[in-house]
């Protein structure tokens, strides 16, 4: 009789040391053990991704939370009925109506809003009987109105002049135009770039509304004209752009966009990279590429914290750069931990240690910290002495953790006045949504 060994699959004796043969199957278990854990793994993440839930947002059970299955009356009475005592407790009062409303619906708005005023007859007042009424007071009745979008042709009429003396005739100037000889007025080139770039209408769309309006243009006219509108408007951003690199802190980000024909029905993949400055300021840079070429091009010059994603990019552009301190954005740290969850108990305690981070930064937004109060409120938090590096041993939070919890961009905070490594505000996301 043989045995075979499962990991070198070959023959061994019988006579073979039996240490010997015990060790190598204990090996050869622990090789599978791991195996069917790894695989574990893989199948929870497939689950999730198609059954789960896909908010990264922890859901902290409450132990007084009602059971469905109590409320629907499947659940088992108790055996004895538990002691009650008789509680209070303080509710929030209802909205209150605000200073400002104008109406009993909470109608709110600025001088600038005209007002369109209807006056409504009193058919009292028509009868025969009208001698018998008289208005003491008026009512007032506001509703929100729409009026549909126009475009006004101006109609410039300018006098010819005849000098009698002389017979000669002359006539008043027509007003300068933006670009020469062109028909467009200001509000024109405004309301374009206004409705592509703020309001996401491409231009196709308002070429459509144009004509539907009776006005007939070109659509190659209307982009020549948010072309050279676009040229005019350099100067602003280049001055815009150079006062965002002296910014302490920058954020920035790439986000795909279709731009430019591969082929015959497909365009090619291209980039926005906005970069965020710490004075509410932000510019939107284009390349075809992904690559830190950009990074390196765009940030030319540039010395303090960048706060980014984990792309790989920014790492190598922040390598060997001693004036640049790179922080990478807590949400995106977090989110490894979170999907480790539910395999892997120090993912759980990660999380913890995040959740705490989050909590002060809210408490500094509560209290309105700034400058060197919001830096001391940091520094005097007690997890700062209790913090410890965690490594899940998943490999699903260990791709990214061991190298970011690691990383020396994870001090940033507490050397710094604004919330660099934090997860981006709403108001910063929002800033970043690239235009379609």
């Amino acid at each position: 009789m043989q045995v075979t060994d499962c990991t070198a699959k070959k023959p061994v004796s019988s006579e073979a040391d039996p240490a010997v043969v015990i060790q190598s199957l204990q090996s050869a278990l622990k090789a599978s053990r791991s195996e069917i854990a790894a695989l574990k793994q893989q199948l929870d993440w497939f689950k999730r991704q198609l059954f789960g839930r896909k908010s990264e947002k922890r859901i902290i059970e409450h132990p007084d939370q009602l059971d469905l299955s109590a409320l629907l009356g499947e659940a088992s009475p108790s055996a004895e009925s538990e002691p009650t005592e008789k509680i209070t407790y303080t509710r929030r009062k209802p909205k209150q109506r605000r200073e400002d409303d104008v109406t009993d619906t909470g109608l709110r708005f600025g001088p600038d809003v005209p007002i369109e005023v209807i006056e409504l007859s009193a058919p009292q007042l028509e009868g025969p009987e009208a001698d018998q009424y008289e208005v003491i007071d008026f009512k007032i009745s506001r509703r929100l109105a729409q009026r549909p979008g126009s475009y006004v042709v101006l109609e410039y009429r300018r006098p010819v002049l005849r000098h009698k003396p002389s017979a000669s005739l002359m006539e008043v100037p027509a007003p300068s135009a933006v670009f020469e000889g062109s028909l467009a007025d200001v509000s024109l080139l405004a309301g374009l770039l206004m409705d592509k770039f703020c309001y996401h209408l491409p231009l196709y769309r308002q070429h459509q509304r144009l004509k539907d309006t009776g006005v007939t243009l070109s659509r190659s006219t209307l982009t020549n004209y948010v072309q050279r509108a676009i040229v005019l408007l350099r100067p602003i951003y280049d001055a815009q752009w150079e006062h965002i690199l002296q910014s302490r802190v920058l954020a920035m980000d790439e986000t795909p966009i279709k731009a430019g024909r591969k082929k015959k029905g497909q365009m090619k993949a291209t980039w926005y990279w906005p970069i965020y400055g710490e004075n509410d300021e932000i510019c939107f840079t284009w390349s075809d590429s992904r690559g830190s070429a950009h990074i390196e091009q765009q940030l030319e010059g540039f010395a303090g914290v960048l706060l980014s994603d984990g792309y790989a990019a920014y790492d190598r552009y922040a390598r060997n750069k001693p004036q640049i301190t790179q922080a990478q954005c807590w949400a995106h740290t977090r989110r490894y931990f979170e999907r480790a969850s539910k395999s892997d108990p120090a993912a759980e305690e990660a999380l913890t240690l995040i959740g705490g981070l989050y909590r002060v930064e809210q408490q500094i937004r509560d209290k309105e910290l700034a400058g060197e109060e919001k830096l001391a409120y940091r520094r005097c938090q007690p997890w700062r002495a209790k913090r410890r590096l965690v490594v899940p041993s998943s490999r699903e939070a260990a791709l990214f953790s061991r190298r970011a919890l690691r990383q020396r961009e994870n001090k940033v905070g507490l050397r710094t006045r604004r919330p660099v490594i934090w997860e981006p505000s709403t108001e910063q996301q929002r800033a970043c949504e690239v235009v379609a």
